[in-house]
């Protein structure tokens, strides 16, 4: 099951009670990391998760407060004495730039693989290191640099049926190949699919993240039918609406309406400005919109 943590949810700078946004989703012992702003590998520590069990990484677009802590993460990973390959997809064509932050990385352990996505059309690719049932769709944003929102499916296996497998006289050496989704052959020529032992597909657990970004339509399309979406909600203030937009950014109240058209079940805000200290008194406001919102903090944890 997955589990997300919002690492921070600050957005442009730090502050002491509020890291930048971030976040660490772990699924069977692997974890994905969506943007990695100043001081991100604290944060990781700070939420009680595992910065060794990062196999992923996630980049909206190339601003400092979603990439500038990638050095000291990277480092901190090796420091941890990672030796595997860590995948860091992006927005096409930004792979200078994080070479460019690696000057500061002297020999890290391990091989970095750099991934560049579309910026003129959605892509979906499968996350085999974290999970073969996993898939990404990344989708272009709109925002004063180039700038992509993550969609991240997480595919449940069949439900097993022994009883089915015993009668068709299955020997146990093959049900962990059946109920994985193989076809296999028995050593008496028989041919058995997975769907003769397995019945009842789960449905697929989706999680959503958008952030800095104007609140266009094809958010929506992305976040459809989200378990959770992730979404910044600079301020909560609407006569701000005006200076967000020009920014490339958006209210919390525009999340809100995202989160409904989407038909999303619950919507966590995040990338707050730091002039809004205390997110919390436009809770009343903000469910009136959509009530499953949650203004969270960082540090917020959901199992779904």
């Amino acid at each position: 099951m997955p589990e997300i943590t919002l690492l921070g949810t600050g957005g442009m700078l730090p502050l002491p009670n509020r890291w930048l946004t971030s976040c660490y989703l772990e699924n069977n012992g692997k974890s994905i990391l969506i943007d990695c702003g100043e001081g991100t590998q604290i944060a990781i520590t700070a939420a009680g998760r595992s910065i060794t069990r990062v196999d992923m990484l996630l980049i909206t677009h190339m601003h400092a407060d979603h990439v500038s802590g990638i050095p000291g993460f990277l480092l901190s990973l090796g420091n941890g004495s990672r030796t595997q390959p860590l995948d860091i997809y992006l927005p096409e064509g930004k792979s200078g730039m994080i070479k460019n932050l690696l000057c500061i990385c002297d020999r890290l352990p391990y091989e970095l693989r750099l991934h560049e996505l579309p910026l003129k059309r959605a892509c979906e690719f499968t996350a085999d290191t974290i999970d073969p049932l996993l898939k990404i769709t990344s989708m272009p944003m709109r925002h004063s640099c180039d700038c992509l929102g993550y969609s991240l499916t997480f595919g449940r296996k069949l439900v097993f049926q022994p009883d089915k497998a015993k009668a068709l006289e299955i020997p146990l050496q093959y049900w962990k190949l059946l109920h994985a989704g193989e076809t296999v052959t028995l050593d008496d020529g028989r041919v058995i699919a997975p769907e003769q032992v397995t019945e009842n597909t789960r449905k697929p657990v989706k999680v959503t993240y958008v952030t800095d970004t104007l609140p266009i339509n094809r958010i929506a399309d992305l976040a459809h039918d989200s378990d959770l979406f992730i979404c910044e909600g600079m301020y909560g203030d609407e006569d701000k609406k005006d200076s967000m937009n020009k920014k490339g950014h958006m209210l919390m109240q525009d999340a809100c309406e995202l989160a409904k058209k989407a038909g999303a079940k619950r919507l966590w805000l995040t990338h707050y400005s730091p002039a809004e200290c205390y997110p919390k008194r436009h809770e009343d406001k903000l469910k009136a919109i959509f009530e499953n919102v949650t203004i969270s903090r960082d540090g917020e944890f959901i199992t779904l």
